[in-house]
């Protein structure tokens, strides 16, 4: 007697191609064990408020708060980036054990995969951007209105988006060894041309015509525009360009990847 295989068309295709909680959570646990990870994505730019924001007695101005409002929503960028390219990041480490490998073998669509990956690295992002806007109320010095701090605060947690999207990128494109070797520095790298830890206008007009096409500056002037009220239409399309690179570059590495199984 002969035993017929299912077709792949018998095979039953599970709902939401396969997201679940249970995944998750799993992914969720694995990023709060990373406790060098936690430590300089939640933690660290924190400690740099203190550092850049503090010293300031709240008498120079900007928009509607002052200097350390300017700070403490950089900082809460640079925190939130750092830690959402991280978890896009940890594909690298799962293709280097096999687990990737292994969830292809399931029902688990790749839309869900990444899917799970954006909504971790969103939560993430969260969790620094919390820890960073807390610690800049408890400390006091930062000052703007109600509004404008939960504003910043949303709009700051949407722009991480853009590098949880460059974490998954790179943890395609590089080894697990070296893709928070790179992404760390750069990220800092970043930073510095974006805005985050010294003005522009205090850079040279060369620096800072780089600095306008980097995928920091973009970022950086939405997520302070609530409390600037300044917002140039090269900022915004600097964010989207950046922000569309990086998905198609993620999904292009994506299908290479998955082509192999």
């Amino acid at each position: 007697m002969s035993v017929t295989s299912p077709t792949i068309e018998a095979r039953r295709v599970p709902r939401a191609g396969g997201f679940n909680r249970t995944l998750l959570g799993i992914e969720l646990k694995r990023m709060l064990r990373n406790k060098r990870t936690i430590f300089f994505a939640l933690f660290f730019p924190a400690i740099l408020f203190f550092v850049f924001g503090s010293g300031n007695d709240g008498a120079e101005r900007v928009g509607d708060g002052n200097v350390s409002a300017y700070i403490l929503i950089s900082m809460a960028l640079y925190g939130g980036a750092l830690i959402s390219a991280a978890a896009g990041a940890n594909v690298a480490v799962e293709r280097a054990l096999g687990w990737s490998r292994q969830l292809r073998l399931t029902p688990l669509h790749p839309v869900a995969y990444i899917a799970v990956k954006a909504i971790v690295a969103l939560a993430m992002g969260a969790f620094a951007v919390t820890v960073v806007n807390v610690v800049g109320a408890v400390q006091g010095t930062a000052e703007m209105s109600v509004a404008t701090w939960i504003e910043c605060a949303v709009i700051t947690l949407l722009c991480t988006t853009t590098f949880s999207a460059l974490g998954i990128f790179a943890g395609y494109l590089l080894p697990s060894e070296n893709v928070m070797q790179v992404l760390g520095p750069g990220l800092a790298v970043l930073s510095f041309l974006g805005g985050l830890f010294i003005p522009l206008d205090q850079y040279s007009d060369v620096v800072r015509h780089i600095a306008y096409w980097t995928p920091m500056y973009g970022v950086s002037e939405i997520a302070r525009s609530p409390l600037t009220h300044e917002l140039p239409w090269f900022a915004v399309v600097n964010a989207v360009v950046w922000l569309g690179v990086f998905v198609a570059g993620a999904a292009w590495r994506m299908s290479k990847d998955t082509a192999r199984v």
